[in-house]
């Protein structure tokens, strides 16, 4: 199934995603990882692709392997960041030839032994985003920002690159994190107003360890409301007190998602089983589904 058609139900739903191994000696670990995840049985899967390459041979491996054992509609994400278009055509073929029919399409972080920029076969999202729908029949995501892309100069700027991605083709957007749903609320109005018609799914992180804190500081930059800090503050340094307290602040940003009709929400699992089903059952009777022995 495309995520196109998950996303036109109006019934609540929680997709989740996991990432790749690092090294080939960590396939078993992390495709074991992943499949129990998958047997929470998620509205949809995606699986991450490493900046310049450095986990991408995996992405397809991982998501072909759950989407055959568990029939489960699954996203291979796909890096153009100093890929060649020769390299972004193999991992094409490789979806085409597994049967992966969803992409999300990103430009990605860029690696410090990047060439040149003007080397690259594709500057651009965008870009990325006009080929694959020229290679098959693909349903495409991409990624926004509620914050605004850390390289932007200002918010409007970017959600004018977000508009290019809507043109491009693009079916449907996933958020970065945000932990402050009224970011989000806000940036939706932003994003309508500016004509994009498009789907756009939350991307929830659940925070369970302090040591997050400085990753997302400068990875993402989010802004941090005063009830999260207090959170931190208050159970940061119990790393059980710390994960539940956690699930918890996830799981009523997600409720509150849906209460304001925003039916689609994406976890990023980090590849831990507990916490996404700790989240997933905290949400059964939302989601109408039964959580048997989890």
């Amino acid at each position: 199934m495309k995520v196109s058609e998950v996303l036109k139900s109006n019934t609540p739903s929680l997709s989740l995603e996991v990432f790749p191994p690092k090294k080939e000696t960590s396939f078993d670990s992390v495709l074991s990882a992943a499949k129990k995840i998958a047997s929470l049985s998620p509205s949809y899967m995606s699986v991450t692709y490493g900046a310049g390459g450095g986990r991408s041979r995996f992405t397809v491996d991982v998501a072909s392997n759950i989407m055959r054992e568990y029939d489960t509609t699954m996203v291979a994400h796909l890096t153009c960041v100093s890929s060649t278009r020769e390299q972004i055509d193999e991992q094409i073929g490789r979806m085409k030839e597994t049967g992966i029919d969803n992409i999300l399409a990103l430009r990605g972080d860029i690696p410090a032994d990047a060439p040149a920029r003007e080397e690259w076969s594709f500057q651009h999202a965008s870009e990325l985003v006009t080929y694959i729908k020229k290679q098959g029949d693909f349903c495409i995501g991409g990624a926004c920002y509620p914050e605004g892309h850390p390289e932007s100069e200002h918010i409007m700027v970017d959600i004018s690159h977000m508009k290019e991605k809507q043109d491009a083709g693009l079916d449907y957007f996933v958020t970065q994190m945000f932990f402050d749903n009224n970011v989000l609320y806000n940036y939706l109005f932003k994003m309508r107003e500016a004509g994009i018609t498009v789907p756009i799914v939350p991307g929830i992180m659940p925070f369970t360890k302090k040591s997050q804190l400085k990753s997302i500081k400068d990875l993402s930059g989010s802004f941090l409301p005063q009830r999260f800090i207090q959170m931190v503050d208050r159970f940061g340094d119990d790393p059980e007190t710390m994960e539940q307290a956690g699930i918890a602040y996830a799981t009523d940003q997600i409720i509150d998602l849906y209460a304001n009709g925003i039916n689609h929400v994406h976890v990023y699992t980090m590849n831990n089983y507990h916490v996404a089903s700790a989240i997933r059952k905290n949400l059964s009777h939302i989601l109408k589904i039964d959580i048997g022995e989890d």
